[in-house]
């Protein structure tokens, strides 16, 4: 028998030969037969014993085809074995490996049918070994094709082998028949159909191996967004049961727990970062595993292209030389086709890594914003000085943010060593010991690396903690907008902002500077390594210290080797600068994570004792009791002064005074079902009482006992953006009876007829369409509807007017009311109750002073007698008409007003609501806005623009020109290559070593200082330049929006742009931007490089230029469709954190809000996480078609160049082929940095379309006015008419009528009347009617035209108003506002010092500040705080009485010296002696001041000069009060009569 033949100079054959020296096909076809055996019985072993069958059926179309050709090829294997056997030739194991692999595929289809009953996707088993035998036996027909031939005469052994392959080939055919079928998507079968319906399956759990590999089952998707714009519901399909919040909570939250206790154990504080990875370990190590297997098979490559280049060297000799035969085209071709296959594997590697670490990314960030949402509903209240909402929004949006993206980068601290290792090991093959001159140079660099990597993390800080500042300010200033607006803050607060930001860029500039420097020392570094590799190797690095042999393998393999390295080295700048920012993240979130709980053992929570005989049960029981809002520190004596109501002093105040708690010896015991007052001047404690019950201040001493579930109505109404019934039912199951009875008797029946869609009318955020009387409302009947036991209501009938609260105290809260069998603990400022409770409870300095009933408080003579004798105007009146009242109440809200009988003076605030304001279906907050389709090129010219085109480009420019000096380094390489390969057959002389190395070195410095100049540019020049002014053009425009777009925008929307879209900005899209043109001009260079060695190529750009650009088309508008949902996503996510952090004592004491709040906080990041996984699965996608044609372009170029072996320039070849190598990585980064660009771009687009909508009129105009202007304080409605929002009724109708100078007037009416907003029209926050500004400012006119002329032709119809005589619209809005005063009814103080609170624009002396404090009766107050009047006034004035900020207000105004003052239900946070004082204050100081006063409390305004009543936004009386009283037919006289002043 003849052996088999080898060609020497064909490595292939060397390799097969040894492989058939070894056992032939039964180890190449055997092995795995055997391997598939035992695989196959363990699954059927495992599906019987562990899986029950899923009676779904069975997808026949797929099973009994591939049933039937596995029959078929096992058919074809014993046809095989059975001629094999027969013939005449040596079967080289051919026969008991088709024995093998036919017992293999008989099991096969024992599994499938297995498979088939208990999965619903294809079996993993079957396609691995589907897969495995189609390559072998390929592999097996190559070799009885080409090898196994023997010499020609032996016909016999030929006709064997003959058979042997057609036999081969018909059972190869049938199985990858088979294989097709198996691997044909099953997404329309009724088995996965019914699966995904019953089981919830995602599209990953029922997607085959082979989908999953090639992320083939997101391709519905990326079709679908191709063809339109994606909607929420086209990609619920996709979640992942990993990636679900809770799942993810639980188990992250176990790790931090644990970490917390072993760090306990050694006194070292815990890490959080350590806690995640530690909760994804395992996950993170398939990822990196996966990772390191795709780099290793990466650098087959270029090991391949080192035969490659010695092929066509040898080729080339051989041709041109008549050196010998030329080696067969074929070795080339396969060395082409290796390098083909071996990219596509290390490809689907990568894409499978980093899908798995983009995963444990978004899962690790799921699990920090539970986590985050979580603390911050336990935070104690000293906690919750210290982080304010814009940090803690911070720490979701930026700092768990940055997990996704260095899940991505912080793999590569393992894999950069791995390819470095690589690759000098490579390059020592090669190059010998001159290789180690590169680590040499490497090692030079890491400590430059080091100390840069130190000062980013300084910076990073710095920068975040500017950050947080800036966005705590922006959201304390957004919440408050309207109080902004009304005093004409704006500038001040602008300029507030802006310094911050201008410190924020100047950590930016530094961080992007370091970042800067940091690429160019890794993108050249490589140049510099390969400079002093070539220089030792070129003068010593031969055998015996000779010059080493420069050669194109030697050269350019180096080159390539040197180009590898550089992507790893160029990541180490992203992968620092990321991991930086994850731990500096992680440390902030660690941090907060470890500040102070609240303790929830201060109260003793029982269920509600059930009476036993005739002594009462207690409810409320607190012994020897003393609170404080703020712990008492050792280390330092400070004093919490207690005229504090609600929150402490700030912790950093320190005060010589010794530490002093809120309440001191607290001693009460409320029975059950009793009715409790709390009374008391403001700053006294009683809203410290109700913290105190609860359990929301540190207790100090003693014990307080609760029995039963507790609910909570808070002083000012925490409503959260949905509709009213929500708001009432918040979770609770629906009652239809239980809950009409609580509607009406929290007196909601006429507000649900009077709104557009009753109770399904959507509520703005923090109730802003609400007024402050609904809001009470609604906040008293979600208490009622909770079913609790203890009722804690603060002070919740201040806020509406004297019918309402008759109704409210006759039918929910008095003794008579649906509450009467619960226990009520009412802190009030009313008096005209009190001698219908149960008990009294007087709060003085912190202590309870007095606790009796009534009648034996009056009895006693003490100070509570004397407070009911002067205040309680007209007692006897009202009780003898108490009766009457309670049976008229409860009629005259709900009807007409003919009677007469009916209150027309309702509470009102500044609100939308006062006619038909919200649409038909109740909606008021519509879906955020998204454009369709791929960001469009007006976007990019919109930041372009904003960096400046002139450096645009510039910056193109010199990255085209730096290329062309990266391209000249190589080039030049090949000039001494080519000229020593000239010197060796000629004989020549050579130029020195030194000229080609000086030439090569001073090369590589031009690119390195047109390597820092590009970076420098583009990421710190344009970068910053555009960030500025996106940012600038976006705060000023957010300024100047009108009131509308506030009261229909949730708060979230508006700061998810200051914050994620902001940072993407800053930092992202320079970086992504600098990749992108830096990619092109390394493609475009490269391109050029192999199409002018090889121009054949060239008839391939078109094609391969076509499907790229349709596959970049094709993709980003799904991509952008993806990223635009996921940015909304956001939105309500931190709306809902922003929300619920309003509310967290609510939500804290009523029994389940804290777990159905986490419940809603996880549903919103389930979205966000969903959102998210899907934009990462279709860059996956991405990635796996385009390194697929990346590496096609490998393959042709490598083929191209072997059939042109033998004419074309070796060294040329080399070169091109080289840059094609490097290219294929940066064409799949070029296309991904397009897509990241487009998508980031989508932030200047969000941050563009607030940046566009209509303005509110000018802050200044033209017309002259004096600083003294109004100088009388004359106020003349003509014809006055507005509107909220173009297409609304009119809120207020052709009203006229004349305050003259100095009058004061009380203005009245019915919820709905229009008080409020005529008070907003006198500020111009709502228009004249259809005049130029009420249309031009309308949403609805965004990216319209108005005509101008309007303006100048008597405000369209709508009227006007006159002070002294100058007409308001024609003035500019900061002159107006700032020459008025309001005192709202809203008391609102702003982060910062006292002294900025009165006088943000510094323009009023210490002494005038310390004299309005001292008339508005809180000059003691401020004077015992540390600091004066530099104290630090906590966020939105929480460390200050709701009764003390309205003092606040009031001094505000003393300083603001204006003849025209607005009491906006000024006085409702007060108590009746506060309140006294406040209109004795006002009679005095204002009295040569024209005032309008809206009141609640009508003695108020019964010493008015005139009293205004509307109705339905009509003027309907305006007369004097006591003309007006004189007529029983007066609306105003019904009024008077039923708060008891006749």
């Amino acid at each position: 028998m003849n052996t088999l033949t080898m060609a020497t100079q064909d490595p292939v054959r060397v390799a097969i030969d040894y492989l058939l020296a070894h056992g032939g096909f039964l180890s190449l076809l055997g092995m795995p037969a055997v391997l598939a055996i035992i695989s196959f019985a363990y699954r059927i072993l495992h599906l019987r014993h562990n899986r029950q069958p899923h009676t779904y059926g069975r997808t026949n179309t797929i099973y009994w085809p591939t049933q039937i050709f596995i029959s078929l090829a096992s058919l074809a294997l014993i046809v095989l074995a059975i001629s094999q056997c027969s013939g005449d030739a040596p079967s080289l194991g051919l026969v008991p490996a088709a024995l093998l692999m036919l017992v293999a595929w008989s099991t096969a289809l024992v599994l499938n049918k297995k498979e088939h009953a208990y999965e619903v996707r294809s079996s993993d088993y079957l396609f691995a070994y589907f897969f495995v035998t189609i390559a072998t036996s390929l592999l097996s027909l190559y070799i009885l094709n080409d090898h196994a031939l023997p010499s020609e005469d032996d016909l016999g052994v030929i006709a064997s082998y003959i058979s042997a392959y057609h036999t081969l080939s018909a059972f190869t055919l049938l199985i990858a028949a088979a294989f097709a079928v198996e691997s044909f998507p099953r997404s329309g079968t009724q088995v996965q159909i019914r699966a995904r319906e019953k089981q919830h399956l995602s599209d990953f759990e029922l997607a085959n191996a082979f989908s999953r590999i090639t992320f083939h089952y997101i391709h519905s998707i990326i079709t679908l967004g191709a063809r339109r714009p994606l909607k929420a519901t086209d990609i619920e399909s996709t979640m992942l049961p990993d990636l679900h919040t809770k799942v993810n909570y639980d188990r992250v939250g176990a790790s931090w727990e644990k970490s917390k206790a072993k760090a306990a154990q050694f006194g070292k504080a815990p890490s959080y970062l350590f806690a995640v990875l530690r909760a994804y370990r395992a996950k993170i190590a398939v990822g990196v595993s996966l990772r390191l297997m795709g780099f290793a098979i990466g650098f087959l490559p270029t090991v391949l292209f080192s035969q490659l280049l010695k092929f066509i060297r040898d080729y080339s000799d051989a041709v041109h030389g008549g050196t010998g035969l030329p080696p067969p085209i074929h070795v080339g071709l396969l060395i082409a086709a290796g390098m083909f296959l071996s990219n596509m594997t290390a490809s689907l590697l990568a894409a499978a890594a980093l899908q798995t670490t983009t995963e444990v990314g978004c899962q690790a960030r799921a699990a920090t914003v539970a986590l985050i949402y979580a603390k911050a509903l336990k935070l104690s209240p000293a906690a919750r000085q210290k982080s304010t909402l814009g940090e803690i929004t911070n720490h979701m949006a930026v700092d768990a943010e940055k997990m996704i993206i260095a899940s991505n980068f912080m793999p590569l601290i393992f894999t950069i060593p791995f390819e470095f290792g690589i690759s000098m090991y490579l390059l020592y093959r090669l190059l010998g010991w001159s290789s180690c001159t590169g680590l040499v140079v490497f090692a030079i660099i890491t400590p430059i690396q080091a100390k840069m990597g130190a000062f980013l993390n300084g910076f990073a800080n710095t920068r975040l903690e500017y950050m947080d500042e800036r966005i705590r300010l922006l959201t304390e200033i957004l919440s408050n907008i309207k109080i902004v607006k009304l005093y004409g803050w704006e500038d001040a607060f602008r300029t507030k902002v802006e310094e911050i930001r201008a410190k924020e860029l100047v950590a930016l500039k530094w961080l992007a500077t370091i970042r800067a420097l940091l690429t160019i020392v890794f993108s050249s570094v490589t140049l510099l390594m390969a400079l002093a590799t070539f220089s030792v190797y070129a003068t010593v690095g031969g055998p015996n210290m000779t010059p080493g042999k420069i050669t194109s393998e030697v050269i350019f393999v180096s080159i390539t080797l040197f180009g590898m390295m550089s992507k790893p080295l160029g990541m180490i700048t992203h992968m620092v600068s990321q991991t930086i920012g994850v731990l500096v993240g992680c440390r902030r979130i660690q941090g907060f994570l470890l500040m102070e709980e609240i303790d929830s053992s201060v109260v003793l929570r029982y269920s509600r004792q059930v009476p036993s005989g005739n002594s009462p049960t207690i409810a409320v029981e607190i012994q020897n009791g003393a609170f404080a809002w703020e712990q008492q520190k050792e280390e330092t004596t400070r004093s919490t002064e207690t005229d504090d109501e609600n929150q402490p002093l700030l912790a950093g105040a320190a005060s010589p005074t010794v530490y002093r708690p809120t309440l001191n010896n607290i001693n009460i015991r409320i029975t059950d079902g009793s009715l409790t007052a709390v009374v008391g001047r403001i700053g006294q404690g009683k809203s410290s009482l109700l913290g105190a019950i609860m359990g929301e201040m540190y207790k100090l001493q003693g014990t307080v006992k609760v029995f039963g579930d507790i609910a909570y109505v808070p002083q000012q109404a925490w409503i959260i953006n949905a509709t009213l019934k929500d708001n009432i039912l918040f979770g609770k199951p629906y009652d239809q009876e239980k809950y009409d009875h609580i509607v009406f008797a929290s007196g909601l029946v006429p507000d649900f007829a009077m709104l557009p869609a009753g109770d399904q009318t959507e509520i703005g955020e923090r109730g802003i369409n609400l007024s402050g009387g609904q809001k009470q409302r609604v906040s008293l009947a979600r208490a009622a509807y909770q079913d609790a036991d203890v009722y804690l209501l603060d002070d919740p009938l201040s806020a509406v007017d004297a019918h309402v609260d008759q109704h409210l105290w006759s039918n929910l809260v008095g003794p008579n009311g649906m509450l009467s069998n619960k226990t009520r603990i009412l802190v009030t400022h009313g008096i005209h109750h009190l001698e219908h409770v149960d008990q009294i409870l007087v709060s003085k300095d912190g202590l309870i002073s007095e606790a009796e009933h009534y009648d034996e408080l009056m009895a006693a003579n003490g100070a509570f007698y004397q407070l009911i004798k002067e205040y309680s105007v007209g007692q006897k009146k009202k009780k003898a008409r108490n009766d009457e009242d309670k049976n008229k109440v409860g009629e005259s809200d709900s009807e007409d007003d003919s009677a007469r009988n009916t209150i027309v003076a309702t509470e009102e605030t500044a609100k939308k609501d006062d006619d038909d304001e919200d649409d038909a279906n109740g909606e008021l907050v519509s879906d955020e806005k998204m454009v369709d389709g791929k960001v469009s090129w007006k976007i990019l010219m919109v930041y372009a623009r904003a960096v400046s085109l002139p450096k645009a480009i510039f910056c193109i420019f010199m990255f085209i020109a730096g290329q062309a000096v990266h391209i000249s380094t190589n080039l030049w390489l090949r000039k001494w290559i080519n000229d020593t390969e000239e010197s060796e057959r000629t004989d020549s002389t050579l130029h020195p070593v030194s000229y080609y190395l000086l030439g090569y070195g001073g090369l590589v410095l031009l690119f390195m200082f047109f390597d820092v100049l590009i970076n420098y540019v583009s990421e710190v020049i344009c970068g910053i330049q555009g960030s500025k002014v996106l940012f600038n053009q976006l705060l000023n425009r957010i300024f100047r929006l009108p009131m509308s777009f506030f009261d229909t925008t949730p708060m979230g929307r508006i700061v998810n742009r200051f914050s994620s879209d902001i940072d993407s900005i800053d930092e992202q899209l320079p970086e992504e931007f600098n990749d992108l043109f830096a990619f092109m001009s390394i493609i475009g260079g490269a391109l050029f490089l192999v199409a002018y060695s090889t121009p054949t190529f060239l008839i391939m750009i078109p094609p391969l230029g076509i499907v790229y650009f349709f596959i970049q088309d094709y993709f980003i508008k799904c991509s952008a469709s993806l990223k635009r949902l996921y940015s909304v996503s956001k939105s309500p996510l931190y709306q809902h954190f922003s929300e619920s952090l309003a509310g967290v004592s609510t939500i804290r004491v009523m029994r389940g809000l804290q777990a159905q709040s986490l419940a809603q906080n996880q549903a919103r990041a389930d979205t966000v996480a969903n959102r998210m996984y899907v934009y990462n699965l279709a860059n996956r996608w991405l990635q796996v078609r385009v390194e697929l044609l990346s590496s096609l372009i490998v393959f042709l170029s490598a083929a191209l160049s072997v059939l042109k072996a033998g004419e074309l320039e070796p060294t040329l070849v080399a070169v091109a082929l080289s840059y094609s190598i490097t290219m294929q990585g940066f064409i799949n980064y070029l296309i991904r940095t397009v897509n990241e660009v487009q998508n980031i771009l989508v932030s200047v687009e969000r941050v563009q379309e607030y940046s566009e909508k209509p303005m509110e009129a000018p802050a200044v105009t033209g017309v002259p006015l004096s600083e003294s202007w109004p100088q009388q304080g004359r106020v003349v409605f003509k014809n006055y008419s507005a509107r909220y929002r173009e297409g609304l009724d009119l809120v207020i109708k052709d009203a006229s009528f004349e305050v003259k100078p100095a009058e004061k007037v009380g203005i009245v009416g019915r919820t709905g009347a229009g008080k409020s907003s005529l008070t907003l029209a006198l500020f111009r926050i709502i228009e004249a009617a259809d005049s130029y500004w009420s249309i031009a400012s309308d949403p609805s006119m965004e990216g319209k035209q108005v005509d101008y002329e309007m303006f100048h032709s008597g405000n369209g119809n709508g009227g006007s108003i006159e002070i002294d005589g100058v007409d308001i619209s024609t003035l500019g809005l900061r002159d107006l506002r700032r020459h008025l005063a309001i005192i709202p009814q809203d008391p609102t103080l702003f982060a910062g010092t006292v002294r900025e609170n009165l006088d943000p624009f510094n323009e009023v002396s210490d002494a005038d500040l310390w004299e309005a404090l001292e008339r508005a009766h809180l000059k003691s107050y401020i004077s015992s705080l540390a600091g004066g009047l530099s104290y630090e006034v906590a966020q939105n004035g929480e460390n200050f009485s709701v009764g003390q900020r309205s003092l606040v207000c009031l001094a505000r105004a003393l300083l603001r010296k204006t003849k025209v003052l607005i009491l906006d239900e000024a006085t409702a946070a007060v108590d009746v002696e506060t309140d006294d004082l406040i209109q004795k204050t006002i009679r005095k100081e204002f009295k040569d001041r024209t005032i309008l006063t809206i009141a609640h409390r009508i003695k108020t305004v019964m010493d008015s000069d005139k009293i205004l009543v509307l109705e339905k936004g009509q003027v309907e009386e305006f007369e004097s009060p006591s003309r007006l009283l004189k007529k029983p037919e007066s609306l105003f006289y019904s009024l008077a009569q039923q708060a008891g002043e006749i």
